[in-house]
């Protein structure tokens, strides 16, 4: 999830996923549920709903950005909201990390929907499960799939510049194997990288992430091709942080747009265009583009178990006051 919005990837790898993949088992998420603030806080759900409806009523760009900052939370160390945090003198956070900075945004919706949250319950809820709540209310509102967050995540002490530097997030010009090895790495299979991949059915994306794509590929429709090269010159340097939006259809719609543009050669990432060219996942990108209860459904069950991601349980972490940094 690369892009902009979205939201927005040696040796080496092949032993840390293992890792990873070995790390990830039921045990490490069993204590997370959907009822896990029924008495501590009640109140959450419409406390974190009031202030993303608002923050989307003004720009609707931000349901896609608050949807991404979840994605890029769980891929790097698993869900644990040290993507939020600022740099302090101990570490160096994930936010200039190369798949973050001048990209990532909505940190200050974030705050509001903390200040929210702890006027209602103050030292309840995590930063972590803000996130998956947030992501979850912006699809909704956006026209998307509704589903029941599981909960009980708490809130790293510290964060990585290297592990978010490391590769675990895809880059949007992964090969389809890259893809697939990433979202494996983290617990998802083909089918939800697919269906994950369709949170580009809204957000924008920056001239440098698709420059390549536009200029030199060719699985790409001709005026679609040209539409985007009138707002993003060939020269780097020049355009760069132009936006584009990842689905030319209905950009701030989640529908399956997004997947009928693939089909018509016309995703604006190479890694959006790589779901469907020859490949194993041609036939599932059709499938979601003529039906929107099938994406919904696997949508929202690939974000709960993207969610379950080596969370932070029982008194691991902590929660914190202030999402950009720890107690």
């Amino acid at each position: 999830m690369a892009s902009s919005n979205t939201f927005s990837l040696c040796s080496l790898f092949v032993i840390v996923t293992l890792g990873v993949l070995v790390g990830f088992t039921g045990k490490s998420h069993a204590k997370l549920s959907t009822n896990f603030y029924s008495k501590s806080c009640p109140q959450v759900f419409d406390a974190v709903k009031s202030v993303v409806k608002s923050a989307v009523s003004k720009d609707k760009r931000m349901g896609a950005s608050l949807l991404r900052l979840h994605f890029h939370d769980c891929f790097v160390n698993g869900c644990d909201g040290s993507l939020l945090l600022d740099d302090t003198s101990s570490f160096t956070g994930e936010k200039t990390a190369l798949p973050n900075n001048n990209s990532l945004r909505g940190f200050e919706v974030v705050d509001k929907i903390k200040s929210q949250v702890e006027k209602a319950c103050p030292g309840v809820v995590s930063c972590a499960d803000i996130l998956a709540i947030a992501s979850r209310d912006s699809v909704q509102i956006l026209g998307g799939p509704s589903w029941e967050v599981k909960l009980g995540r708490r809130d790293s002490k510290t964060a990585s510049l290297s592990a978010a530097n490391s590769g675990v997030i895809p880059p949007p010009t992964a090969t389809l194997n890259e893809l697939t090895t990433r979202f494996r790495a983290v617990g998802l299979s083909q089918r939800d990288l697919v269906a994950l991949s369709g949170a580009h059915t809204i957000g924008q994306a920056r001239c440098t992430t698709f420059r390549a794509r536009i200029y030199n590929e060719t699985n790409i429709d001709a005026s679609f091709a040209r539409t985007r090269q009138n707002t993003c010159p060939r020269t780097a340097g020049h355009g760069d942080d132009n936006l584009a939006p990842l689905d030319i259809t209905t950009p701030n719609t989640f529908d399956t747009a997004y997947f009928k543009n693939l089909v018509n050669q016309k995703g604006l990432l190479h890694s959006d265009q790589i779901l469907f060219n020859g490949g194993p996942t041609d036939s599932l990108v059709k499938s979601y583009s003529g039906s929107a209860n099938t994406f919904n459904a696997d949508f929202a069950k690939a974000m709960i178990k993207m969610g379950d991601n080596k969370p932070l349980t029982g008194s691991k972490g902590e929660i914190r006051l202030n999402c950009r940094k720890p107690n």
